[in-house]
């Protein structure tokens, strides 16, 4: 008969604070890896929509601003795909399972964004009147690119869920990369907000075709894999659905509603602010893209040991950019952007409101996505609400862009609060309740007739 390797089932105290310090220096370096990427993206953005505000002007770069926040909210889809790939990746290591799970997901993808594209076009005609946006066919560029985005976040996931960080890092390099070569050439020759559009389809088609995954991922389909598995339960992927509808209404229905409420100048200026505001919400957003397949693959105390690195991490980001902003004088966005966006309110004020409102979201969201990660549904239904009181409090509260901020402010402040409470939760609920005090250890090996001998013995 056999006999058991002589391996620990479960590590000692010294065991487990090592394997803590292995996962603190994975988020870390995939924490580096991504910030360094995302900086590029961030300034690579920054440069485009500078250029794009001096190419088009307040009124054009509100009706640019407009379309990509239309975008940016079916990128709910798009995430809720990578998170779920990413997640359900990083809890199988079998290569097998890897791979029905990214065919699965990304067939299922397909699907939703060929749906989401008929109905954008379906409603063009409607969205084009109410958004004051002057030609119907930048809606149906503007379809046609949700529709391929959407499968793009399967693709991200897999990267995502096998710690493939510098992979993903270079996708979102090429996709920002070709919207912005695009762009400049488009405008060359005068198609303004229909260039623009177009050069934001081609960037997501040439990141979509960058992501194609390694061999053996694509070698196995879903049919040849002979384990049947539940890729993923419907509950967690409405959960993480809901939790990414409630994100992107939070960062982008105050753009939106200000395109409504204000008249196009004061707009453009509103779209101006969000964008440099929001680069620190990339920048935190690439710490969380490295903890959360971290968090989700490991137990509850080495997941709350990746939680506070990403924490540290993200407190540290916030609080620099913040600073840098609220520093910045008011000349170096009239070099930037050009008078017309300082003509007619503080810049710099508003922007240092914008950046410490987001800094405040983003403190939410590591809380948040670490709860995800750990299957619970509280962050998912708290930014749900958190969503639908920012909607209705800007609706009432729009006399000025610094009181739409304000409101945000608070907003934010609330919903931190509330996604704090679960932290002094002891035991997560993806985790069985421990059976005793001590940690296991091994004591020797046995033999498979004792083992069966003592099952034996237990049941009569």
């Amino acid at each position: 008969m056999t006999t058991l390797p002589q391996t620990p089932l479960r590590t000692g105290p010294i065991q487990s604070q090592s394997q803590s310090q292995a996962l603190r220096e994975r988020v870390m370096r995939g924490s580096a890896v991504l910030l360094l990427s995302t900086a590029v993206v961030a300034a690579t953005n920054l440069l485009y929509n500078f250029l794009l505000a001096r190419m088009l002007g307040v009124s054009g770069f509100g009706h640019a601003s407009a379309l990509y926040t239309l975008l940016m909210m079916i990128a709910a889809i798009t995430l809720s795909f990578q998170i779920i790939t990413s997640k359900f990746i990083a809890r199988n290591s079998d290569i097998p399972i890897q791979a029905q799970i990214y065919t699965r997901l990304l067939h299922r993808a397909w699907q939703v964004g060929l749906g989401v594209t008929i109905l954008l076009i379906a409603a063009s005609a409607y969205l084009q009147s109410y958004f004051n946006l002057p030609a119907q066919h930048d809606l149906i560029l503007l379809a046609i690119a949700a529709g391929v985005y959407i499968p793009l976040g399967a693709r991200r996931g897999t990267m995502q869920g096998c710690y493939n960080f510098r992979s993903l890092a270079i996708n979102v390099v090429v996709e920002v990369a070709v919207k912005l070569g695009a762009a400049l050439l488009f405008l060359h020759f005068g198609m303004g907000v229909t260039g623009v559009m177009t050069a934001v389809l081609l960037s997501i088609v040439a990141a979509y075709i960058a992501g194609q995954p390694e061999a053996k991922y694509r070698s196995i389909s879903a049919g040849q894999v002979g384990i049947r598995t539940k890729i993923a339960p419907f509950g967690e992927g409405m959960q993480a659905v809901l939790y990414f509808i409630g994100q992107v209404i939070l960062s982008n229905l105050d753009i939106l509603l200000v395109k409504h409420f204000f008249p196009p100048s004061e707009a453009g200026v509103y779209a101006a602010v969000a964008l440099v505001g929001r680069v620190v919400f990339m920048l935190s957003w690439s710490v969380v893209s490295s903890m959360f397949p971290v968090s989700a693959s490991h137990a509850h105390q080495e997941g709350r040991s990746a939680l506070y690195t990403g924490l540290l991490l993200v407190g540290t980001v916030t609080s620099i950019f913040i600073a840098a902003v609220a520093l910045a004088p008011e000349p170096v966005w009239r070099t930037l952007l050009g008078k017309p966006f300082l003509l007619t309110t503080s810049f710099s004020a508003l922007l240092t409101e914008y950046a410490a409102m987001t800094g405040i979201y983003c403190i939410a969201v590591v809380l948040m996505m670490y709860e995800i990660s750990r299957r619970t549904s509280l962050a998912a239904w708290v930014q749900s609400v958190a969503s639908v009181w920012l909607a209705a409090a800007i609706w009432r509260y729009h006399h000025s862009l610094s009181q739409v901020i304000l409101v945000q402010v608070f907003v934010m402040s609330g919903l931190l609060l509330v996604v704090t409470i679960p932290l002094f939760r002891k035991q997560d609920e993806s985790e069985p309740l421990p059976t005793g005090s001590e940690s296991f250890r091994c004591l020797r090996p046995v033999s498979e007739d004792e083992i069966v001998a003592e099952l034996l013995r237990g049941e009569f």
